[in-house]
């Protein structure tokens, strides 16, 4: 198992702490690659993983057609959508609800704008808990259909996502259910890291030089620079990548706080971008967010709804990639996709 010797406070985010060495990523790879396969450096206790789907081991692609059209030879798409539920938030749900199922916790609660509230719900259904999930009353229909087509209790909240995260976690204090939100439970951090990991290793054991993120509340790019960190202290990679945070113009408080300006209405409009799965008025781990760019060297950019258009577009026509419109596109044509993550190679980027 994974030897948890402490944790420590980064920016105002709980980072577990390991018994860091060369040895804890074995260099050969088993026949069933997931997440799982990084348990060392997971809060995961002995014997057989109980969560009951493959989560993790998604591929790194190299997208020829699309290399060739944006002329960037060594870029990569890490494709998320090979999870369960498309996206990345499956692997924060993975690991919180195999702690729940060694504990014996038959509820999970989170509050979301869309897919970890989809991941949620139909990871407790195929672990047979049951889910509480707390969404605004703006949550797209055809996500709402998929939680409640996998027995979710859903409530929708009128004040807003915010509110429906307080709603979620004073729920999970009260009746001391599995609390799966964002920078409340340090394991979410803990199971998405392991995209850093995967990436290493599929480079070769070598890092990208920089990866560009969707940014809501921030957990994707936090958990990308602990993994890279924690590869570095186990004396496996020597720097970590630049990391870029991309927000949707229309809702963008840590792309203004990054450029120390402050953001007025129209740069705090969820409603007015079609990106709903970053638009976060008050993300949760900003501050953590803003911490890992800026000790990486990387940056944060705001891009417009038609860009993101652009995007899925592109993605689509030249790489074979369904991605919804959590996209985005920046001004060096670097391509990103939600629930997909591009990482550049060598000096490529």
């Amino acid at each position: 198992m994974g030897s948890v010797i402490g944790s420590v406070d980064q920016a105002g985010c709980e980072w577990l702490q390991y018994d860091y060495g060369s040895a804890v990523i074995a260099k050969e790879r088993p026949a069933s690659f997931t997440m799982w396969r990084y348990r060392e450096l997971l809060p995961v206790p002995d014997g057989p993983v109980r969560y009951p789907m493959p989560v993790g081991g998604t591929p790194l692609l190299p997208v020829p057609a699309l290399r060739k059209t944006l002329g960037t030879p060594h870029l990569w798409i890490k494709d998320e959508t090979r999870n369960p539920s498309a996206s990345n938030k499956d692997r924060a749900t993975a690991l919180v609800i195999e702690d729940g199922l060694r504990r014996g916790v038959g509820t999970i609660t989170t509050a979301s704008t869309g897919n970890a509230a989809v991941a949620t719900a139909f990871g407790a259904a195929a672990a047979g808990m049951r889910a509480i999930i707390f969404v605004s009353t703006d949550c797209r229909p055809e996500k709402l259909a998929l939680m409640a087509q996998a027995g979710a209790w859903v409530f929708r909240v009128p004040e807003g996502y915010a509110a429906a995260v307080d709603l979620s976690r004073a729920a999970a204090g009260a009746f001391d259910w599995l609390d799966r939100n964002t920078g409340a439970n340090p394991f979410t951090i803990e199971a998405k890291k392991t995209v850093a990991f995967e990436v290493w290793e599929q480079l070769g054991r070598r890092l990208p030089d920089a990866m560009i993120v969707p940014v809501g509340d921030g957990p994707t790019l936090v958990a990308l620079a602990k993994g890279f960190a924690e590869l570095v202290s186990c004396g496996l990679a020597a720097r970590q990548p630049r990391l870029v945070g991309i927000q949707a113009e229309c809702c963008q408080p840590l792309v203004r706080a990054w450029f120390g300006v402050p953001a007025g209405p129209a740069e705090l409009n969820p409603a007015a971008t079609a990106a709903d799965g970053i638009a976060v008025v008050r993300p949760a781990i900003g501050d953590a967010v803003l911490d890992a760019v800026r000790r990486t060297g990387g940056a944060m950019v705001a891009v417009t709804d038609s860009a993101l258009l652009s995007a899925v577009a592109t993605l689509a026509g030249r790489a074979g990639v369904g991605a919804e419109l959590t996209g985005n596109r920046v001004a060096s044509r670097r391509v990103i996709s939600r629930g997909n993550l591009v990482a550049g190679h060598a000096q490529a980027i």
